[in-house]
């Protein structure tokens, strides 16, 4: 048996590297082409985006094969044994818990609070766990409740721009940012997970479109969490710091750069995973009982999982985050500055590919929909939605427009979808816009964007932070779009059917 199961762990870590590679290929050459053909970068910068660009590619097949064993198992086991218990307040209890857990120690989180220079690290990335782990609470009760989404999401969108007309103009983008960067790839598995495990425990006609909508909540958290701290905090102290001024002036810098980042990283990812496996142990003593086997299972999958995250991390934010932030200013700071435009656009069409939890939650959509509703039509919406977004964050940076004049509009056009598509489309559109914006578009797409602000003169807090937060919301549009076509399309070939069987009905009975 032995033999045979190393055989096909090899097979499927062929097959992860192979789609790995065709997901981040078109990202790398894209941006290599500019450097060597148009942008004038150094030789030790573009080494370090290339060495990047590898670890990424070997740290996404990893992560995606040992999501698989071990994220989407442990949520799945432990969503399932708490609706069993049938006791509420430890479902809310655990949720809650869980959710500030996970959040506290998300990768894209820390990615963002030590890009915030006015907002104490630590202080950010409580509030935003608190916010976390309060909506993933409520979105467990919506679900054993069979509340409707839309409508939670019409309240708490609600009290969100209240709070927004009120708030302080430089915590506006970064509270939506907030919002996107917290359902990476540490929570997405976790999180969806969840929302299975209740699925299958109801069995009835809802429970596949209440699967969805657990991201789309834990989303709001954030947001809602950092306009209140708006209200009551203040400080200055800490200004963030440059990736530009790291001294890769020759390949042995270059090297210990990456050498001392990969124990960093160790050690961030060990603070993600450890509330994960503990509760996970916790719950296998008191609860769950599952057998060895299982078990070992979802260790090897944690352990899997835990070198792909740490190798993909330490290639986004060592190798892409700072040439990102090049790139952004030695092109804003030419005569072809508005061309960052076009070309932002290109990268988020190759960006949403390469982005991990949306590997995770195209497989739970075709799973969950028994194929109805294809990975590939979700991927389309979801890389025109991202390009558009990427397009519209590098027009903010350039010119200062806020935030609020494409948000407002934005989510208003968002809701009002909600009503004229099935649920399940909601759901899965709002679920889309937290995992399109992961470790990628925190630490390349926003770093970009700060590189051309900042060389254009504005003001980097107002104008480019925004960025995650318009790569949120465009899914949440185009996702929904997609539903309504395909509503529209049943309608029409049910009337065309029934025409045509008008039509044989008059011919019999002419004969």
């Amino acid at each position: 048996m032995k033999p045979v199961i190393k055989l096909e762990t090899r097979h499927v870590l062929i097959d992860k590297l192979r789609e790995s590679l065709q997901s981040v290929l078109p990202i790398i050459s894209t941006v290599a082409l500019m450097c060597f053909l148009c942008v004038p970068v150094s030789s030790p910068l573009m080494l370090a985006f290339l060495i990047g660009a590898a670890m990424i590619v070997v740290g996404m097949a990893l992560f995606s094969m040992g999501s698989e064993a071990s994220l989407t198992s442990i949520g799945s086991h432990i969503s399932s044994n708490l609706t069993r218990s049938r006791k509420l307040w430890l479902i809310v209890g655990v949720s809650f818990a869980l959710g500030v857990f996970v959040t506290v120690s998300e990768p894209d989180l820390q990615v963002l609070a030590e890009s915030v220079p006015h907002i104490n690290n630590l202080v950010l990335i409580l509030t935003v766990g608190l916010g976390v782990g309060f909506f993933l609470a409520l979105s467990m009760l919506r679900m054993i409740f069979g509340i409707k989404l839309r409508y939670l999401l019409l309240a708490c969108y609600g009290i969100v721009f209240l709070l927004a007309a009120f708030a302080p103009k430089e915590q506006l983008a970064v509270a939506f940012d907030s919002g996107g960067v917290t359902t990476g790839p540490m929570t997405v598995p976790f999180i969806l997970a969840f929302g299975a495990g209740v699925s299958y425990i109801r069995s009835d006609k809802r429970a596949e479109s209440d699967s969805f909508g657990l991201v789309a909540l834990c989303s709001i958290g954030p947001v809602l969490s950092v306009l209140i701290l708006s209200f009551f905090y203040r400080d200055t102290a800490g200004a963030a710091e440059s990736a530009a001024q790291a001294d890769w002036s020759t390949t042995t810098l270059l090297g210990w750069h990456y050498l001392r980042s990969i124990p960093v990283y160790m050690w961030d990812m060990t603070l993600s995973l450890s509330p994960i496996l503990i509760s996970f142990i916790v719950f296998q003593f008191v609860s769950l009982k599952l057998d060895l086997n299982a078990c070992v299972r979802i260790l090897m999958g944690l352990i899997v999982t835990f070198a792909g995250l740490v190798l993909f991390l330490t290639g986004v934010n060592v190798g892409f985050s700072m040439l990102g932030r090049e790139l952004g200013g030695v092109i804003a700071s030419s005569p072809y500055q508005y061309l960052l435009i076009p070309l932002s656009a290109l990268l988020g069409w190759f960006v949403i590919s390469a982005e991990p939890a949306v590997y995770t939650l195209q497989k739970q959509i075709e799973e969950v929909s028994g194929g109805a509703i294809g990975a590939k039509s979700v991927k389309l919406s979801l890389s025109i939605a991202i390009a558009f977004a990427n397009a519209l964050a590098m027009l903010r940076a350039l010119t200062g427009i806020p935030i609020l004049w494409f948000i407002l509009p934005g989510y208003a056009l968002a809701l009002l979808l909600s009503f004229a598509v099935p649920d399940i489309y909601t759901a899965i559109a709002f679920d889309s816009g937290g995992v399109a914006s992961g470790p990628l578009t925190a630490a390349f797409v926003l770093q970009l964007m700060i590189g051309a602000c900042e060389a254009a003169g504005g003001n980097m807090l107002s104008d480019a932070f925004g960025a995650v937060a318009l790569v949120a919301m465009m899914p949440l549009i185009t996702v929904q779009t997609t539903g309504l076509i395909a509503r529209l399309r049943k309608r029409s070939a049910a009337k065309e059917e029934a025409f045509v069987d008008d039509e044989i009905i008059e011919l019999m009975e002419g004969s």
